[in-house]
């Protein structure tokens, strides 16, 4: 199950998810007050949110998955794994903060975008937004192609606004440390947005998570550095499916009952329900 960032639509998953739907069922929402979801009366909490998420696998018959989650999806992400463990097969947080005092802050040239995003027209923000999410070394055209994306499905202000009240009332750094699922960190060495500090606090609080920085990539990692990306996503998710399968042999070995034995799942395109 893939969760986009503040704003953003699911239709901004276009270069992950064909890299992972051949071994990979994928549901990719719009979280409330973004894409094609309903723009209800805010603020939407972060928890509102991640519930929200269960409600889209609860709609496609889905009990658990693996949950993928970047900026702000991260952090639905996060708070998913804590009120839904029993849902969450693996958890990939990409270029996220687990909020509070200890969160590393965007640098201020940054902040002060985010602040006076309301004021600007949709168009003016995403360029003006392009020197903090992408490295500089990524081609003009792969930005082009994700801003064509993104123009048909720009946040209302309202529903952009609502989704920053969450992010900002939101913490998750004290209850880190009770997240069970295989987690791996993944952040782009280069991002202003969400300062990679950010990921070294959070995967040293998950237990056993795995942390990987990617050179040459900022706040939108998946397209600054997307075959490098994939392959350690793709790694990932192998190696976890490769340790269930031990873990059941182990089981068969010792004649102890299987556990859950349910199709590991990304999703399949939904709604949030709002």
């Amino acid at each position: 199950m893939f969760i986009m960032g503040l704003g953003y639509p699911s239709a901004m998953w276009h270069r992950t998810r064909p890299a992972l739907a051949a071994r990979y069922r994928t549901i990719a929402l719009d979280n409330r007050g973004a894409g094609r979801s309903d723009t209800p009366p805010g603020p939407y909490s972060i928890r509102l949110m991640a519930s929200d998420a269960a409600a889209v696998l609860d709609a496609a018959g889905i009990e658990s998955a693996h949950v993928f989650g970047v900026s702000m999806g991260g952090m639905i992400a996060q708070e998913f794994a804590l009120q839904y463990p029993q849902r969450v097969l693996s958890l990939i947080l990409g270029c996220t903060a687990a909020g509070g005092p200890t969160a590393v802050r965007a640098d201020a040239e940054a902040t002060r975008l985010l602040m006076r995003r309301d004021k600007m027209s949709s168009e003016d923000a995403a360029e003006a937004a392009v020197p903090f999410i992408y490295d500089q070394s990524t081609p003009r055209e792969w930005i082009e192609e994700d801003l064509a994306i993104r123009r048909p499905w720009f946040p209302s202000p309202e529903g952009y606004a609502a989704q920053l009240q969450g992010i900002l009332a939101w913490e998750a750094y004290s209850r880190l440390a009770q997240i069970v699922a295989p987690t791996m960190v993944i952040h782009g060495e280069s991002d202003r947005l969400v300062p990679p500090g950010n990921a070294n606090l959070i995967a040293e609080r998950i237990p056993g998570a795995k942390l990987v920085m990617i050179p040459r990539a900022s706040h939108l990692f998946l397209t600054d550095q997307p075959e490098a990306a994939h392959r350690a996503i793709l790694d990932f998710l192998a190696a976890q499916s490769a340790a269930t399968t031990a873990g059941k042999d182990r089981e068969r070995a010792e004649g102890q009952p299987l556990g859950d034995s349910s199709s590991q799942n990304f999703g399949e395109e939904e709604k949030a329900s709002c």
